[in-house]
Formats: structure tokens, C-alpha cells, sequence
């Protein structure tokens, strides 16, 4: 009896939850209610699970190696639901998708649908939404927009609209972009929350009230890209004394009245007063009190457990006090802060650089494993090449591809993680995200061969062509290339307009080089250079570069065809002129003129030719010795903090000379200097090319000194810059920076290099009134203005101590070799008028960024007979102010796109006016039948985009308005785009052929 008692109780019990689930509705509608005229204190259960940092991401979830940092995700995620599953009360918010999935893909069916219907009534929110909390100094925006996407996606198709973030939740990143801000506005986001600001400016905001403010991200977008953004009062973390986790120290609730050890009034007490200090800052009668830390929650029990009884108690006084505490999440808080009639103060710039102490700014981080970042950047081309080359494979008759680029997407999502690109993981974890892209990079490289390799192929009687791949082309190693003799080049283009370009392959003999038409392309043997020797060590025999231009359709590839020259053949090859010369040397293009010191080497001015403009400018390499402490601060330099002892660096030029050699050929002219016999440059112009590259090479660092080093390359100009420089924010907007400045606060020049030094994701500039001098670069690096006319980029790094902020190493990289990681970039550097500079930086960048694959197929006789030498994806190039930036299988006969119109507003007469494109027919193996416009993160349709709007007090009308681009007519699907516009579309789409 007493069981079938139990057991209907129960069934009840069941029953009345599954009507109050049936009934339940997400978003804002579920936040729990509130008491007016009171101080509510909004208690918000999290954690904060770092995708790698300590521990590799698989270390992290299972609980591995609690040697290093007791953390076990998976322990987490299970007792957080099997509390919340108790009390319709409780709260939790989330945020890693790349955690959560994995968990979510162990569950039973019975455990699905119980977490489905916390989502559905949201107890369990999800916040950000993306793979990662990603980085926001080093990530490329094309990047943050796909890491976004793929967990965001996941979360759709997996709970519903239920599951929509609508709050972006950047607790941990090291400072904030203003790029990034605008990308969450139009992805759909209301409001923006972060605890890492400079310690000064979170002063300074106390002081003036400026906690909450509404920030105007983007000129050229307007209020469109507005968003609300709130710093956080105690970090992320509890209010001092109150974590409850199994990591904590603090006090539990003990509200026995008759233990000694009773604590109830007090910690009523203490919750009030904290609560009443923290709304002081604060300009509404709402408060948020993060309750959660790093990696807690493995026993949600005990969390829970007392944030039950701190409610009950807190509001058992709440009459006597005006505090009241409730369960919620930043969403809620950010609903009822909304309705609060408020105007609110703005924000223009962004919140770099970070600094959390005196003389510790984490500026390092910017550069830090730079060769993981030009890793990552690298990768995120490949990656869209894949995702290009998977849609075009999915509409060619026949063909079953057998891998695709899933594995490729969420390795680069990792790796945009905030410890990932950003180079402040410990080394195992570093190699750990490196070996994950090289996985991925080697199926999609597969895919991408069958798709080349089809599309190549005239009559299925003659097999297709393999495409092989290169990884080391950068070090001159490519064993096909090296060792046969006959081979065949083909280059794929992932932008949407033609593309000529200079390739340089590794060789041991000279060939004759046929383009896709079936004309000889004129090409340049030179000496493979004793840097690049030193660098590959044992990797690689070939002892010439064959370097030949290259001219690739958009969305296409092109073959071209190379055979080693037999006796008695004319040679195509041309040899250069090697010299060193005695006197200044002056090397040249249509574009550009430039001039080296005859005695030292050295750069010693620009011409831009079209406007016969010179300049001055010595370019050189330099180094910091890094700080290991000093009686002012024990602050080292470190992976995070930069920090030199010195503000002015060291020179790498020993004084007397470079040892300067030209090489001039007709497709190259080469200086080659050597800094030191770890410090090597090559400089180059290309015929019919506005740009010079500089590229060098760096490694490895000494090291057996016990000195930290951290190197950069300067230029110094004769402009007149008035201490302003510009750079760019995750490769988009451009920011004006000003020496020893801060927009918001009172900047005091304790640390004058590392207090300004500023992210450079793509490039920087300095100017006159006149001239321009611009610098790209093909990875995220830092760099500054310190002195007028000047701009330095730090290029690598290596420490000899930790800087005490939680990694435990010094930033040592000892590379494959074991003596020091080896790093090779390029800069790709303008010397322009500044009224033309954009339009020339603009259409470069995008050049650098979405570089030509090559890959390398064996040689077979009649080639251009047999197979197709050239083919392009689209029936028309897309103007040089829009970009392609996405084409990606999504669903059934769908793909998404998005185009972006990339100049900002006023940036150029011409090109930052709108555009129009036209979809329909644009793609020839695929009609475009219909657009279905989304929001960026293609989460969501655009036209139910319902953000919330503020009263700001620099504008009468509330910001942001709904969303209103130009209607796309079915007719002709045309689109049309504004300055720094992206609109998004998942296309229908039908076959061609």
C-alpha cells in the first residue's frame, strides 16, 4: 500500500511538471519576476570552461590530468541538470557549444528531452553561443563569424528558438574589440557583458557611473550595430564571500539556530552590504552577482544548496533591507534593466590595451606564438577553400565525396578559443590545437584534391588527376616538385574576382613553365637562399626556386604545366643578376621605387612613382629585453604581459652592414640582408605590384643569456604623424590610436611601450597630410607608434620567466629541433597617397587573407588535351569592393552565403559607395532560386530580428532600430550592399549540369 502510494504521488508529480512544461514559454517571458522598488540582486549560476588552456579540451572534459587543474566538464554539466531538474527555481547559463555537444551526443533519449525542456523554459540558458568564448585582439572576423556559426547552428537545430543567445558573454578575453561588438549586434545580440577592463578605466567608470553604456560600434553601420554592454563588478567571479564551490574556502549557510557556529544574520549582512556597494556604481535598482568561477560546479549540490537558503534569507529581510535576491540569468538582467526609463551614456572606441595592475599590460599576448597564429590564419583560408570546393563538389554529376570539412570547422573554432590563437596556453595544449588543425587541414585537403581533381577531368576514360599538397612550399619543400620531371601547378582562387599572383616553387632542374592557354609563362631560377637552408635543416633537397606569376579565375583554378628542360632546349627559365653592390642601390617597379644604403644595407627611402611623393624611412629590426622584475613591480614579461626593461629596444643591426645582395630578374627583384645569424630579410618588388614584401625570418632566439627577447621591425619615416597611428580591429574596421591617450580616462604613461602597444590583426598605417604608409601583415601580431613617423610591429617572442597570470611557463618555444621555434612572415608594405590608400590596402588585404591554394599532380602526356586547364565557379567577377566571405553547405538544397561590402564609409570616393551584385545566375555549376536573408549568424531570419532598443543621450531616436536593408527582388536576387555592410542568405539552390 505504501508503495502504490509513493508511486502515485510521483506519477503527479510527473504529470504536473509536463503541464507546467507544456506550458512554459523561453526568452524573455521566462525570467522569474522581480520586486519593484527594491534592490534586485540578479544571482547568476555559471562557469567558465576555457576550451584548452592548462589542459588540452579533451584533458578538460574528461578530467584528465587534475595534477594540473582540477576540472572535469563533463562532472559539471551532470550535476548542474540533475539539480536544476529538481527545483523549477534555479537558473544556469552556458556558454562553450564545444564542450556542451559533447556531452549533449552521451545522453540518453530520457535525458534529452529533460534538458530540451529546461532550455524551453529558460532554467538552462545558453549565453554567446559559440564554439568558444573566443579571443578578441588576435581572431580575424571571418573566423569569429564561423565559430559563432557553428555553435549557434547546433544549438537551432538541436533546441529551437528557445535556445537563442541573447546575450554575449565575454568574461575572460583580455580586452575588447569594437569589431567584435558590431559583429554580435548584427548577429542579434541586445546586450554585451565582460570583466577585463584596464584597471584605471573600471575606476574611472565606478567614479562617473559608467559601469552600463550603450556602445556605437561601427561608423559606417550606424545604430544599426549599437549595443549594450555591461564590465562586471568582481571580475567574474563571486562577490567575496560567497563562493560555494568544492574549490572555495568560504563559509556555507549554517542556519541551525542552535549551532555555535549559526551564521545566517551575518551573512545576510554582509550579502546586503556587498549588494548596496556594488548598485552604488550601477544606475538601476538591478544588480548581477556572477556565482561561478572557472571549471566550478562539479558538485552543483553544494552550490545550490546555498544559494537556496542565501535567498530565503535575503528575502526574508528583503522589507527591512530593500534587497532582494532572486535566481536568473544576464538575459533577464538585461530585460529589466532595459525597462528601467534610463537614457544612457555611449562609447565610440574600443577597450584595448588591458592592464590589470600597474606595469602589467597584456599587450604580449598580441604576439605571442606567432607561428600558431600565422597557423590559424593560414588554416582559416584552406578552411573556406573547403567549404567553397564542398559546395561545387555537391552539384558535380557522379561524384560521392568521402570526407568533408566538419572536422576542419571546429578545429578552427577551438582555436579561436581566447587562450587558443592568442598563444597564453601552455605548450602541450599549443601543439594540442596545432595537431587538431593539422587533422583537419588533411581531410579537407582530401576533399579539396577530389573536387580539383574532378572538376579537371574532360572524359571519365582517362583517370582524374591526384592532387598532392605542400605544406612547407614557405621553407621551399615539396617533395613532387623537387624530384620529378614533369609536373603539373594548379591553383585555386577562393575569391570571387581573378587574381594574379607570384608563385615560387622548389626545385632541382630548370623547366619550362605553360600556362592554362597553352602560351609559355615567363619564369626565374634562382638559388634557393642559405637562410632558407638553415631554416629547413635536413627537411627538403631542392636547391632552386622557380618563380613564375600565376593568374587564377575567381572561384577557379588554373593548371599550369612544367617540364624540365632536355639538351639542346631553348632555356624559359631566366637566370637573375646576383650582386652586392657598392653604392646605394635603388630597385624598382611601375609602382614603386626603393632605395638601400650602399654601406649599410639598409632602406633608406620610398618613392610612390604615380605621384613622384618620396620618403624617408630606415626599416630595421630591434629587440626588448624582457622584464623579470623590478623594485617598482615584480612583473615579469610573460606570455600575457609584455613588459621590457627598457623602453627604448636594442638594435639588430650590428652598425656596420646587412651584407646586402640583389637578385633581378624579370619576374623578382630580391635584396637579401642578414641582421644576425638568427635574423634574416628578404625584400621583394613584383612587376605590376603597388606593394613591397618584406619578409623575414626570426630564430631561434638566443636563449642560453637567460634574456628574454621580444623582436620587432621598424620603420622609421620622415612623416609627420601628429603621435596618431591607425590599426585595424579583427581585420575590418580601422581605429584611430594616439599616443599615451585613452577616449574615456585619464591615460598616466607609467609603461610608454607596452602602455601602447594595440592589436594589428591585418595591417597598420601611419599618415601625414599627404602620404600614407601602410603595413599588412599575414597573421595577427602588435605593434605601435612610439615616436613620430614611426611604426613598430613585434613580430616573436620568447621569455625567460612566467608572468604570474596562470600559465605556469615562460613563453619558451623550443621548436621541432629542440634549440627555438623558427618563424617566417611577410609584410606586405604600401607607400601610397593617403587618398588612394584604402582602395589599394583594402583589395590587398583581401588578396593576403584568401590566398591561392597550390597543389601539384603528376605529369601525362597531352595534358591540356585530356583534362580542363582552367575553370571558374561564378559567371562574373564580384566588384573590388565586395567580397565573398562565405559559401557553405548547409542544409538539403541549400547553401549559405554572405557577401560584405568591405570599405568603410568615406574611406574612398568610389568604392565606398553602394553596390549591387546579382546572385541568380551569379554561380554557373548552380542557379540561385531563392534568398532567404538571416542574421550574420544565420541562427535566425531577418526580418524576426526583434532587438531591444535604448535611450541613449547623444541621439533623440532609441538605438537600434529595426533592421531594414534593401529589398531583394526574386526576379533577379540583386542585393545591395552599404559600406561595411554583410548581409547573409541561405540560397536554394539547383543544379546546373
Amino acid at each position: 500500500m505504501m508503495f502504490r502510494m509513493l508511486l502515485f504521488i510521483t506519477l503527479s508529480f510527473i504529470a504536473v511538471i509536463s503541464v507546467d512544461f507544456a506550458q512554459a514559454t523561453c526568452g524573455y517571458k521566462s525570467c522569474p519576476a522581480t520586486v519593484p522598488g527594491m534592490l534586485n540582486v540578479h544571482l547568476v549560476p555559471h562557469t567558465h570552461d576555457d576550451v584548452g588552456w592548462l589542459k588540452t579540451v579533451d584533458q578538460y572534459y574528461y578530467g584528465d590530468r587534475n595534477d594540473i587543474q582540477h576540472a572535469g566538464v563533463q562532472y559539471i554539466l551532470d550535476t548542474v541538470v540533475s539539480e536544476l531538474l529538481k527545483d523549477p527555481a534555479k537558473r544556469f547559463i552556458y556558454v562553450e557549444i564545444a564542450f556542451f555537444e559533447r556531452w549533449w551526443n552521451e545522453q540518453t533519449d530520457k535525458m534529452k528531452g529533460l534538458v530540451k525542456q529546461l532550455v524551453n523554459e529558460g532554467r538552462l540558458e545558453f549565453v554567446n553561443g559559440g564554439w568558444c568564448m573566443n579571443d578578441e585582439a588576435a581572431t580575424h572576423y571571418n573566423a569569429i563569424i564561423d565559430q559563432m556559426t557553428i555553435g549557434l547552428r547546433f544549438l537551432k537545430e538541436t533546441f529551437g528558438d528557445c535556445a537563442k543567445p541573447r546575450t554575449a558573454w565575454q568574461i575572460d578575453p583580455f580586452g575588447h574589440s569594437r569589431e567584435y561588438a558590431s559583429l554580435v549586434a548584427q548577429m542579434g545580440f541586445d546586450s554585451l557583458y565582460f570583466a577585463r577592463l584596464d584597471y584605471v578605466d573600471k575606476a574611472t567608470r565606478i567614479a562617473k557611473d559608467r559601469m552600463e553604456q550603450v556602445w556605437h560600434t561601427s561608423q559606417s553601420l550606424g545604430s544599426t550595430s549599437d549595443l549594450f554592454f555591461g564590465a562586471l563588478f568582481a571580475h567574474y567571479g563571486p562577490p567575496k564571500g560567497f563562493c560555494f564551490d568544492t574549490s572555495c574556502n568560504d563559509p556555507p549557510i549554517m542556519d541551525d539556530p542552535n549551532m555555535f557556529d549559526y551564521n545566517v544574520d551575518e551573512r545576510v549582512a554582509l550579502f546586503v552590504k556587498l549588494a548596496k556597494e556594488q548598485n552604488a556604481t550601477y544606475r538601476t535598482n538591478h544588480i548581477m552577482f556572477t556565482m561561478g568561477s572557472d571549471f566550478q560546479y562539479s558538485n552543483a549540490h553544494m552550490w545550490y544548496k546555498n544559494l537556496d537558503k542565501l535567498i530565503k534569507y535575503v528575502n526574508a529581510k528583503q522589507n527591512e533591507t530593500g534587497v532582494h535576491a532572486l535566481y536568473s540569468t544576464p538575459s533577464c538582467y538585461t530585460k529589466n534593466v532595459n525597462q528601467v526609463a534610463k537614457n544612457w551614456t555611449t562609447k565610440s572606441d574600443d577597450f584595448f590595451p588591458y592592464a590589470d595592475h600597474p606595469h602589467a599590460f597584456w599587450t604580449g599576448y598580441f604576439v605571442s606564438r606567432s607561428a600558431l597564429k600565422g597557423y590559424v590564419r593560414e588554416t582559416n583560408t584552406l578552411l573556406q577553400i573547403c567549404k567553397q570546393l564542398e559546395v561545387w563538389g555537391s552539384v558535380l554529376p557522379g561524384l560521392k565525396l568521402q570526407t568533408n570539412s566538419d572536422y576542419l570547422k571546429k578545429a578552427e573554432a577551438v582555436a579561436q578559443h581566447h587562450d587558443a590563437v592568442s598563444g597564453t596556453s601552455k605548450q602541450h595544449v599549443a601543439d594540442d590545437y596545432a595537431e587538431r588543425l593539422y587533422i583537419g587541414r588533411t581531410q579537407c585537403k582530401s576533399l579539396i584534391g577530389s573536387v580539383l581533381g574532378n572538376l579537371m577531368e574532360k572524359n571519365s576514360s582517362v583517370p582524374a588527376p591526384t592532387p598532392e599538397f605542400c605544406d612547407y612550399l614557405n621553407v621551399s619543400v615539396c617533395p613532387i616538385t623537387e624530384n620529378s620531371p614533369e609536373f603539373i601547378v594548379t591553383a585555386y582562387n577562393p575569391l570571387a574576382r581573378a587574381v594574379t599572383t607570384i608563385v615560387r616553387i622548389p626545385v632541382n632542374f630548370n623547366y619550362a613553365v605553360t600556362g592554362p592557354n597553352g602560351k609559355p609563362v615567363t619564369s626565374q631560377l634562382q638559388d634557393v637562399s642559405m637562410g632558407t637552408k638553415e631554416v629547413r635543416r635536413s627537411h627538403g633537397n631542392a636547391s632552386k626556386e622557380l618563380i613564375f606569376p600565376i593568374t587564377v579565375p575567381p572561384l577557379g583554378f588554373s593548371n599550369y604545366i612544367l617540364k624540365v628542360l632536355q639538351k639542346g632546349e631553348a632555356k624559359a627559365s631566366i637566370l637573375p643578376k646576383v650582386y652586392k653592390p657598392q653604392s646605394d642601390e635603388v630597385v624598382e617597379n611601375q609602382f614603386l621605387s626603393l632605395t638601400f644604403d650602399g654601406s649599410t644595407g639598409l632602406l633608406k627611402s620610398m618613392t610612390d612613382k604615380r605621384t613622384k611623393s618620396s620618403m624617408a624611412v630606415s626599416q630595421s629590426f630591434h629587440w626588448y629585453e624582457s622584464s623579470t622584475g623590478t623594485f617598482l613591480s615584480p612583473q615579469a614579461s610573460g606570455a600575457y604581459i609584455f613588459r621590457p626593461t627598457q623602453p627604448t629596444p636594442k638594435p639588430l643591426f650590428d652598425g656596420t652592414s646587412v651584407g646586402m645582395t640583389v637578385i633581378k630578374g624579370p619576374v623578382v627583384t630580391e635584396v637579401r640582408q642578414q641582421f644576425q645569424p638568427w635574423l634574416s630579410q628578404v625584400i621583394r618588388l613584383y612587376p605590376n605590384k603597388e606593394f613591397a614584401e618584406f619578409e623575414w625570418t626570426v630564430g631561434p632566439i638566443p636563449y642560453k643569456d637567460e634574456i628574454g627577447r621580444e623582436i620587432i621591425t621598424r620603420f622609421d619615416t620622415d612623416l609627420k604623424t601628429n603621435s596618431t597611428f591607425y590599426t585595424d580591429a579583427n581585420g575590418r574596421q580601422m581605429l584611430k590610436r594616439i599616443l599615451n591617450h585613452r577616449a574615456d580616462w585619464v591615460y598616466v604613461n607609467s609603461d610608454p611601450t607596452s602602455g601602447n602597444y594595440y592589436p594589428i590583426n591585418s595591417r597598420a598605417y601611419i599618415k601625414d597630410d599627404t602620404k600614407q604608409l601602410t603595413v599588412l601583415t599575414d597573421r595577427s601580431l602588435g605593434g605601435s607608434s612610439l615616436k613620430d613617423g614611426s611604426l613598430e610591429i613585434m613580430v616573436q617572442r620568447r621569455t625567460q620567466h612566467d608572468d604570474s597570470r596562470g600559465v605556469g611557463e615562460p613563453l619558451n618555444e623550443t621548436g621541432q629541433f629542440g634549440d627555438g621555434i623558427i618563424v617566417r612572415g611577410k609584410h606586405s608594405v604600401l607607400f601610397t597617397s593617403v587618398a588612394t590608400a584604402a582602395a589599394t590596402h583594402r583589395t590587398l588585404g583581401e588578396e593576403i587573407f584568401m590566398a591561392p591554394l597550390l597543389s601539384f599532380s603528376k605529369w601525362q602526356p597531352d595534358w591540356a588535351t585530356k583534362f580542363n586547364t582552367m575553370k571558374s565557379m561564378v559567371s562574373a567577377s564580384l566588384p573590388s569592393n565586395v567580397h565573398l566571405l562565405t559559401l557553405e553547405e548547409w542544409t538539403g538544397d541549400t547553401v549559405l552565403i554572405r557577401v560584405e561590402h568591405q570599405f568603410e564609409i568615406g574611406e574612398d570616393p568610389t568604392l565606398s559607395q553602394k553596390v549591387k551584385i546579382q546572385l541568380k545566375s551569379l554561380f554557373q555549376p548552380f542557379g540561385v532560386t531563392s534568398l532567404n536573408e538571416v542574421t550574420l549568424s544565420a541562427n535566425e531570419a531577418l526580418s524576426d530580428e526583434k532587438r531591444l532598443q535604448w535611450n541613449i543621450n547623444d541621439s533623440p531616436v532609441p538605438t537600434p532600430p529595426a533592421v531594414k536593408p534593401d529589398p531583394v527582388p526574386s526576379s533577379t536576387l540583386t542585393v545591395s550592399l552599404t559600406p561595411m555592410q554583410i548581409r547573409t542568405f541561405v540560397a536554394t539552390i539547383k543544379r546546373t549540369n
